[in-house]
């Protein structure tokens, strides 16, 4: 999924997944079907004939991952998915890819350290196209600072790490 997912004012939610299966080798009928179907998996069923021009941010972003789960991809591949949502939309959406982990490998790039916080299984992170930690995530929240704020652990492992590579 790409980080901006751009509306397509004359479709509907439903027609632009359509679109993208289509796109993806799928024939029409499996097409339009796979769509309902993505549409649902991210929670997005009842927005099916709302036109894209008039989904929130948040909702489009969905639709693009409705697009790209239409022909049941095996792996999810998301850069900076959260990037301009509101924390609201954020939770939402944070809570759609816990849904999906159970039968899809989701790969999320991203600056937002808050992304990862509660989620990830596995964290790995590059600094300088290098890669400075990689492992599970209770390994990276290891490198948290003794004393760091509540809900802010995974950013003081994050400034830990890129401390010793003399990040700013």
């Amino acid at each position: 999924m790409p980080q901006n997912i751009t509306p397509m004012p004359s479709l509907t939610a439903r027609e632009y997944v359509a679109y993208i299966g289509w796109l993806k080798g799928l024939n029409r009928p499996d097409a339009w079907s796979e769509a309902e179907r993505a549409l649902a998996r991210v929670e997005l069923a009842d927005k099916a004939g709302v036109r894209t021009s008039q989904l929130s941010g948040g909702q489009l972003r969905r639709v693009g991952v409705a697009g790209a789960l239409v022909h049941r991809a095996e792996v999810l591949l998301l850069d900076e998915p959260t990037a301009g949502m509101d924390p609201r939309q954020r939770r939402v959406f944070r809570d759609i890819l816990n849904s999906l982990a159970q039968d899809v490998q989701i790969l999320l790039s991203t600056h937002d350290i808050a992304d990862l916080a509660e989620e990830a299984d596995h964290v790995t992170v590059l600094y300088g196209g290098r890669i400075v930690h990689t492992g599970v995530a209770d390994a990276f929240l290891a490198h948290t600072p003794p004393g760091t704020a509540s809900g802010r652990a995974a950013e003081g492992a994050y400034a830990s790490l890129l401390s010793t590579y003399g990040s700013d």
